[in-house]
């Protein structure tokens, strides 16, 4: 059975975009880049909304970008290689090794988890929250950065029952970021 993965890049007040729809505050630098690309190479799928995979959609060809650093052309591979499951009303198109989800979420996700495989990360809040109100989210991966937004989407939504939670990992990066990996207890 496959698990998911919440992973985002938190402000240290919670936010994973500031109240313009922004997360430029949350660009990595070299070491906390490198960890991000590990994070890929182990995922076995990536699971986005539209407005997250209409983001990441840029690392389409970026493998191919001679002028840009070999991290992250190594990122482009592992993201180019990878399925990509988009979960979108309103798509009618998405690219190479996608797939575009329009059903269901709650069975859609659910009979992913039953194949075999290694994690899946879900990627953007809206998704995410579907997915943890629906109590479909293995395991919480936090990232904060040494900085306070004030205001804008939060990491964690509003959920009905409390979840408790079980402390796997910490990670202080030399930049001032830290990791929290939590699994459901």
């Amino acid at each position: 059975m496959r698990s998911i993965v919440y992973l985002m890049n938190n402000s240290l007040d919670g936010f994973v975009e500031g109240r313009d729809g922004k997360f430029d505050w949350a660009a990595p630098d070299e070491e906390v880049f490198r960890f991000h690309i590990d994070v890929a190479r182990d995922m076995s799928a990536f699971l986005y909304g539209r407005r997250l995979y209409e983001t990441m959609a840029v690392w389409q060809t970026m493998d191919e970008d001679k002028s840009l650093s070999e991290p992250m052309r190594e990122f482009a591979r592992i993201w180019k290689a990878k399925p990509k499951i988009v979960f979108s009303k309103t798509l009618r198109n998405v690219g190479p090794t996608c797939t575009l989800a329009q059903g269901d979420i709650a069975t859609e996700v659910a009979a992913l988890k039953q194949q075999s495989g290694g994690p899946m990360s879900v990627g953007g809040p809206g998704l995410a929250f579907t997915l943890a109100r629906l109590n479909l989210i293995d395991e919480y991966r936090l990232l904060f950065y040494p900085i306070m937004i004030g205001g804008g989407k939060t990491y964690f939504p509003g959920l009905d029952d409390e979840v408790r939670l079980r402390l796997l990992e910490t990670r202080t990066f030399r930049g001032g970021a830290v990791y929290l990996r939590y699994a459901r207890a």
